[in-house]
């Protein structure tokens, strides 16, 4: 018996050591992280920490399934600059994908990358990398090479057709030289060699990709010249074959004319269908993906004068993505708002993120930035936190955290089935508080002069504590004058914005206070009766308030709850004093917030209602409902 105790010791101890040595973190590759990243420091701060979890923490590092070791580095756009430091990457000699794009990385590619012979996706593409082109031979297993965008020259290495297993390769816009190899690349199905400096003919093993492929050389298909086509040449009659005759000059004139006018309609019929359905492609140019089309990422990014500019990431967010990744990503239109249209955006790496295309921007590049900066760099729970943002010509996006639970909006206008949860009185003075908080805190950033200038349901979502937070804040700065709203949204105007189309902090306790309403009631801003009669929620409260039939007002679903009635009526008369009509009477937020803690103390722990410390960051932002006569309810995780 004694033997077989020990026997059955040892074996459990020998299972224990297997199982931790099979689990434990690579410290190798940790190190060698390390050692990248101290020599090699991004401007966008990295969250590696020696002491977390390298497997299940640290941005952009994916391990192996028993977390032996490292396989895969994703770290595209976080301001890597300078040659790469070597002995740091090298020594992860199991990595199978390395990404690092759209950074100002310098120099040639490290000789000591010959070490990583399981590589398999190599993206290194939007740097600033020069010199030759690497051997390719000790890279047997790469698939996809993309090292588009750089500064490389040189000719294009024979040690190519080693690649037997690739299948995309992609060397645009570059300085390589010289004539193209005569590849034997079986598996290749995607080739880019446009815009270098190439010369001669396409080889025959090559032939069977399209000419854009070879788009910007001094190279010809044949006896072809490789150019982008050219429409044909228009002949006037003189050119005719004599046998046909010649037209009179009056015949011809006759024809002119007659074109001319046809021309004229059809021009106008063109610029009327599309005027028609601008609006339309353009609330939908993002739907299925960021960028619609049969255009590259690289390409899309490159067509105009802003090529060169990125996501500009604020400090803290670990996200490991690109414009490019933004651009490739599935979408979801989440709703159109006041201000633009949202996105739901599941990237490659299934990150999903909450992308805001804005709309008629009022100003420069440089007054866009600034004002995101004071945006971004705005840190409170109560607040939705902006992650990052993009500027171009054409394009002008922020970046969000995505959550699923939905905005306030769709909590108390949803489908009244079986499944819905009615939100409880608690949940909703919770809900207000912490909203009240929000805009409190933003009227006291910049110097006391942000104004949020779009407060509604739709734009206040729940955190972590419960507490509402609100999102989309100081846009009205940025954009084009107010236009007058169609949809529900016009029920949250002060009226003097629905006047002057300018929004302030004044108006801001207006749109809360109607906010309120919507919680105390639980009907929209603007809505029906059963008979279509249109009925605008501050109006209709004031009416019933004056006829002294207060408790008429609230929400059906508010009364099964006892001992309430005193609270909702503090409510209510908040809400009243936030939704008079001479905007100086009304209170100032942080007044606001501290007559809603005095209804009853909610808080779990004390804590001042003027708290200026971030101490949670959280979810969506603004998007309307389209016009209807009715609340209608929105997709699962939207507004």
């Amino acid at each position: 018996m004694e033997f077989l105790r020990i026997l059955l010791s040892s074996i459990c101890l020998l299972v224990v050591i297997d199982h931790w040595q099979g689990n434990a973190e690579p410290v190798g590759d940790k190190e060698a992280l390390l050692d990248f990243v101290n020599k090699f420091p991004p401007s966008r701060p990295l969250n590696w920490d020696e002491t977390s979890s390298m497997c299940a923490n640290w941005t952009g590092v994916t391990c192996s399934e028993d977390e032996s070791r490292v396989i895969a580095i994703r770290l595209p756009g976080v301001g890597f600059r300078g040659p790469i430091p070597p002995d740091t990457v090298s020594r992860l000699s199991a990595l199978q994908t390395l990404s690092l794009r759209s950074n100002v990385i310098t120099g040639r590619i490290p000789s000591d990358f010959s070490n990583l012979k399981n590589l398999t996706l190599l993206y290194l593409q939007f740097n600033n990398f020069s010199g030759p082109l690497p051997d390719f031979s000790v890279w047997k297993n790469l698939t996809i090479v993309n090292l588009s965008n750089n500064h490389f020259n040189g000719s294009i290495p024979d040690s190519l057709s080693n690649l037997t297993e690739i299948a995309g390769l992609n060397l645009a816009n570059n300085s390589l030289s010289g004539e193209i190899p005569n590849l034997q690349l079986p598996r290749l199905q995607l080739l880019n060699l446009s815009n270098n400096n190439l010369h001669g003919s396409v080889p025959k093993s090559l032939q069977r990709f399209p000419d854009s492929s070879f788009f910007g050389n001094n190279i010809s298909l044949g006896s072809s010249p490789v150019v982008p086509p050219v429409p044909p040449p228009v002949y006037g009659p003189s050119s005719r074959s004599k046998k046909h005759g010649r037209l009179s000059e009056t015949a011809l004139l006759g024809i002119t004319i007659a074109c001319g006018v046809l021309g004229l309609v059809a021009f106008v019929f063109l610029i009327f269908v599309c005027c028609s359905r601008r609006r339309g492609e353009d609330d939908d140019a993002f739907s299925g993906k960021l960028h619609k089309g049969d255009m590259s990422p690289e390409k899309a990014v490159s067509r105009n004068q802003d090529a060169n500019n990125k996501l500009s990431f604020f400090e803290g967010c670990n996200y490991a993505f690109d414009l490019e990744d933004l651009l490739r990503a599935s979408a979801e239109v989440l709703g159109k708002g006041t201000f633009g249209t949202a996105y739901k955006a599941i990237l490659e790496d299934a990150t999903t993120v909450v992308v805001k295309r804005l709309k008629e921007v009022a100003v420069g590049k440089k007054d866009f930035e600034q004002h995101m900066e004071i945006v971004g760099n705005l840190k409170h729970e109560n607040v939705v936190e902006l992650k990052a943002y993009y500027y171009s010509k054409d394009e002008k996006l922020m970046v969000y955290d995505y959550y699923s639970q939905g905005s306030v909006s769709s909590m108390l206008h949803g489908k009244r089935g079986e499944e819905r949860v009615a939100l409880d009185w608690d949940t909703r003075l919770k809900i207000a508080l912490g909203a009240a908080r929000g805009i409190a805190r933003i009227h006291v950033e910049n110097g006391g002069k942000l104004v949020h200038g779009n407060i509604k349901s739709s734009n206040i979502f729940l955190n972590a504590k419960q507490y509402g937070c609100v999102s989309d804040l100081g846009l009205a700065s940025i954009m084009s004058s107010l236009a007058l709203p169609i949809s529900r949204a016009a029920g949250y105007r002060a009226p003097e914005v629905t006047d002057t189309r300018k929004a302030a902090q004044p108006s801001d306790v207006y749109s809360f206070g109607v906010v309120l309403l919507e919680l105390l009631t639980g009907k929209s801003p603007i809505h029906t009766t059963g008979g279509d009669e249109i009925i605008h929620l501050v109006r209709w409260v004031h009416s019933v308030v004056r006829e002294e039939w207060t408790a008429e007002v609230f929400d059906l679903e508010l009364m099964r709850y006892p001992n309430i009635e005193e609270e909702m009526v503090e409510m209510l008369q908040i809400a009243m004093s936030c939704v008079v009509r001479m905007p100086d009477q009304r209170p100032k937020m942080s007044e606001v917030v501290k007559m809603i803690e005095n209804v009853r103390q909610i808080d779990a722990e004390t804590r001042p209602s003027s708290d200026n410390q971030a101490e949670q960051k959280l979810p969506q932002h603004d998007i309307d409902n389209s016009p209807s006569s009715s609340p209608s309810p929105l997709p699962k995780g939207s507004e």
